[in-house]
């Protein structure tokens, strides 16, 4: 895709990309959040997200219900569901590789605007003929005043603080919160001749929260702290040395860190946590061209990354420190062809991984990728896709009732022989085939496929029932259909999505072993469209999707008061589902002109106009009188945004 063919999506009034790609098949967060994406039925951990060739460990803001990524500087977004390249790595669910613009215009342009949330800025600034430099930055607006859309993303992002009883009634809380966030990036551009040119990109994303609750019920407070940061450098030299035969080379250096704190005022407990994920790395690609259908990639890839978590509780006093670090080296090699009269394209390739974990193991392991695709009659195309993969990286779900719900993930380097997570390398093998139809205006695809994940651990899957801290390690096999149909003209543009998925978890240690998927969402459908007329632009979406999974407590003895503190006694695991979700947004823009060189831009949308309440988790927790609590996670409301933007 390309950021100029994002046109308006309904419930936004800027592009985004990862809540773009939202309206495909077989792509959904299964909580409204731009940073739990999940492709196919896999979590969100198990994607592959680059930014010019830079690995990101974190992608969102407001703790995930708006994108990172600066929409107004990225050129062309690469989404890859099967029949990945062997040039990429990881990612057993999907890849998603984003790049901003790359070429030196020689023009100075730029633009800038704001909305309820944010605000910012980027442009591109020519050095010289052949040099340019590229930068945006955006700052929240939350900390200056309130507005209506920052209310509903707050109360969205914090209302697990609301708790439910089995009284029925609910507890209310004083809250106070001090809370922003803030992107910028740049990219230098230099072109040494018309053959080779340098590129060096930087990115820094930043959240920041200081939270505090007070019960008005009883003298007892509570107080969070939490920042989240990643700070990404990379270059890249690509040169074409003959007509035949080119090269890249492309290294990165990326950080991330969460560090928080959580204290109960006029109690002795304090818990502090943090995870910090430091990886470099080095990729260098060949590509020569055999004969005007035949071409041929080679490459190596080296990347060292190195994880730490530290927790430390001062009541009861727990403290631990687990550090890994992963070395992996990667040969690959691919062959792609396209035959004369184009009605064939296949693509084939192979990937040799080692992985060196530097505490305890070692392993190498060959992934074979396929891609064919057959024009069998007239914009008729077959497609056949598979592959094999692997990743050594995991987001534990720790701690999952603290920290108020905000930030419960943490990054783990996979260690099978470690005493308190273990983690083994995740493998996935993919296969599919799909029938799709285009010509001039219309649109069709149709697409069944079947993936089967090993080595998962029950504390990356996000389980709040009896399954929490387990530290099974199982597997999960999803069977799908997806179906997409898009009617376009000048004026108006009109799509329907479909996906059927059977997502299947298999653990030997948990009764029963086969239980259905936490993300096991069997239907979904998204219809939309947009209409354009004059300076005017207008969206209309609907989403729909059946339930979630979840675990109730038993209905007969729903505490289990055989242990010391008492449990509760659940049900089979997964075998109740949450009511449908259903939401409908809607956009309008006016583009007009302030002077001959100025463009303006102001824009109104609404997310879930008709403000429905959908339920996006349940889960329960026993309190100090052996009552069970309900905690519901209930979706965005109707929540308006508007936006003024000047481009030149």
């Amino acid at each position: 895709m390309t950021s100029k063919d994002f046109g308006i999506l309904p419930g936004l009034i800027e592009p985004d990309v990862l809540q773009t790609i939202q309206a495909l098949p077989g792509i959904e967060s299964i909580d409204e959040t731009v940073s739990n994406i999940n492709i196919r039925g896999g979590t969100n951990d198990q994607n592959l997200i680059l930014w010019d060739g830079i690995k990101m460990y974190q992608s969102g803001h407001f703790f995930g219900l708006i994108s990172a990524f600066n929409p107004y500087l990225t050129d062309k977004v690469t989404l890859i569901k099967n029949g990945t390249s062997a040039q990429y790595g990881g990612g057993v669910s999907g890849v998603l590789d984003i790049k901003s613009k790359n070429e030196i215009t020689g023009d100075f342009y730029g633009g800038a605007g704001f909305n309820l949330i944010n605000g910012d800025v980027y442009g591109e600034i020519p050095i010289a003929d052949n040099a340019a430099f590229q930068f945006s930055a955006r700052r929240s607006l939350t900390d200056f005043f309130d507005t209506p859309t920052y209310k509903q993303f707050f109360n969205r992002a914090f209302q697990d603080s609301q708790i439910i009883g089995n009284t029925g009634q609910s507890e209310e809380l004083k809250r106070t919160e001090d809370f922003y966030f803030y992107d910028f990036t740049g990219k230098f551009l230099f072109d040494i001749n018309p053959a080779h040119k340098i590129r060096i990109s930087f990115i820094n994303i930043h959240n920041k929260l200081d939270y505090s609750e007070q019960d008005l019920s009883a003298p007892s407070e509570t107080q969070s702290r939490l920042n989240q940061t990643n700070i990404s450098f990379g270059g890249s030299l690509e040169s074409e040395w003959n007509t035949v035969f080119s090269s890249k080379i492309n290294t990165y250096y990326t950080r991330y860190n969460l560090d928080s704190e959580h204290t109960t005022v006029n109690s002795p407990q304090l818990l502090s946590q943090e995870n910090e994920v430091i990886e470099t790395g080095l990729k260098a690609n060949t590509f020569y061209k055999l004969s005007e259908s035949l071409n041929w990639l080679n490459g190596y890839e080296f990347s060292e990354t190195g994880i730490l978590n530290f927790s430390d509780v001062t009541q009861p006093p727990y403290s631990n420190k687990i550090k890994g670090v992963m070395r992996t080296h990667v040969l690959f090699s691919e062959m792609e062809y396209t035959s004369p009269n184009t009605k064939l394209y296949a693509r084939g390739g192979i990937r040799l991984n080692y992985n060196e974990n530097l505490n305890t193991f070692s392993e190498l392991r060959l992934e074979p990728r396929l891609n064919v695709n057959y024009e069998f009659t007239n914009h008729l195309k077959i497609e056949l896709q598979g592959e094999y993969k692997n990743q050594t990286t995991h987001q534990v779900v720790d701690l999952e009732q603290n920290f108020l719900g905000i930030e419960k993930r943490r990054w783990y380097i996979a260690d099978p022989d470690n005493p308190l997570i273990p983690l083994p390398i995740t493998k996935s093998k993919q296969g599919s085939i799909g029938l799709n139809y285009d010509h001039h205006s219309l649109y069709v695809g149709l697409e069944g496929f079947y993936k089967d994940v090993n080595g998962i651990s029950a504390r990356t899957q996000g389980f709040q029932s009896e399954g929490e801290f387990n530290e099974e390690i199982g597997s999960y096999t999803v069977k799908g259909l997806e179906f997409l149909i898009n009617k376009k003209t000048k004026n108006y543009s009109a799509w329907l999505s479909y996906g059927y998925n059977v997502n299947d978890y298999r653990f030997n240690d948990i009764d029963p072993r086969k239980f259905p998927n936490n993300l096991d969402i069997r239907h979904t459908i998204t219809f939309a469209g947009n209409y354009t007329y004059n300076q005017f632009k207008f969206g209309v979406g609907l989403n729909y999707r059946t339930g979630k999974p979840y675990t109730r407590p038993d209905a007969e003895n729903p505490v289990d008061n055989n242990f010391f503190p008492s449990r509760i006694a659940f049900e089979k695991p997964n075998s109740s589902r949450l009511p449908e979700y259903l939401r409908a947004d809607a956009s309008a823009i006016y583009n007009f002109n302030l002077t001959p060189r100025i463009k303006a831009t102001t824009g109104i949308s609404v997310l879930n106009f008709i403000n429905r309440k959908n339920i996006l988790n349940r889960y329960y927790q026993i309190n100090e009188n052996d009552e069970i609590e309900t905690v519901e996670s209930i979706s965005l409301g109707l929540t308006p945004n508007v936006s003024f933007r000047v481009a030149f």
